[in-house]
């Protein structure tokens, strides 16, 4: 039976992962087995990290029309409501950019939305 000499095979898969690890500290960037765990780690850190940015974006756009809603006398469920049954199709990014950026620009939605509700 031939031999298989894989010393390249494996450097190089050595090299790619310390290349990876490049920034972490002491023996995390430096020895194989120990960067090799802190890469497979912070791989899936970042995965479930991109899911969590989602979450808390969502979280933050709606305090932000939370806040500004109960500055015009109403609650976020309410204010969502009112949009709702006017059929004001904002987006709950595009609303909080509005209520944190443009406030005269919010407070005519809300006015907008409260006359067509009542209607």
């Amino acid at each position: 039976m031939v031999r298989v000499k894989r010393g390249s095979v494996a450097r190089a898969r050595h090299k790619k992962i310390l290349k990876f690890a490049k920034g972490f500290k002491g023996a995390h960037s430096r020895l194989f087995r120990t960067a090799n765990e802190q890469v497979m780690k912070a791989l899936s850190y970042s995965y479930s990290g991109r899911k969590r940015r989602k979450r808390d974006f969502k979280k933050l756009w709606v305090c932000r029309v939370n806040a500004a809603a109960r500055s015009e006398g109403l609650t976020y469920s309410t204010l969502r409501n009112l949009l709702k049954k006017s059929s004001i199709g904002l987006n709950l990014k595009m609303l909080s950019q509005s209520s944190f950026k443009d406030k005269q620009t919010f407070n005519q939605i809300v006015k907008e939305a409260e006359i067509a509700s009542k209607i």
